[in-house]
């Protein structure tokens, strides 16, 4: 199990740095009137100039990966309840994403913005949480109904 975790882990710090970058073309084209914008402006005026607040956007994007990808195994946990393995997971990538997400700027640093950001990080996480067990439960449906079918 320490191997799996390692390497889910290895896997997770370039993929995360990887769906950072997207991000950051996506919110570019959206938003940048045809600029790139690398990271938000306050992440650079702290950090000093824009390489070293690439480099920190970019390592901190790498932990988030690592932290959704090594909690990831919670849902290879059979013994596991749904409801637990749920719960774990959240408070898991929840205790990573907040502190990246405040570190790189992406929220606004007060109470306020600390739960908007939270609210919106939650939402989302729902979203793609009833999706993917919709999806499972009418794979599993399907599996059963196939089992009960004569040959």
């Amino acid at each position: 199990m320490k191997k799996k975790i390692f390497l889910r882990c290895a896997m997770g710090f370039p993929i995360g740095i990887t769906i950072g970058y997207f991000i950051t073309i996506i919110l570019s084209f959206a938003f940048g009137n045809g600029y790139y914008s690398p990271c938000v402006p306050e992440l650079i005026d702290v950090m000093g100039n824009e390489i070293n607040a690439v480099l920190l956007q970019a390592f901190l994007c790498g932990i988030l990966g690592i932290g959704f990808a090594g909690s990831s195994l919670i849902w290879e946990l059979e013994d596991w309840s749904i409801v637990k393995q749920t719960g774990i997971y959240f408070l898991i990538v929840s205790a990573v994403m907040m502190p990246v997400a405040y570190l790189n700027y992406w929220m606004e640093h007060s109470i306020f913005g600390f739960f908007c950001y939270f609210g919106i990080f939650f939402l989302i996480f729902v979203v793609i949480w009833i999706a993917e067990f919709t999806f499972l439960k009418r794979n599993v449906r399907k599996l059963n109904e196939n089992l009960h079918k004569p040959k």
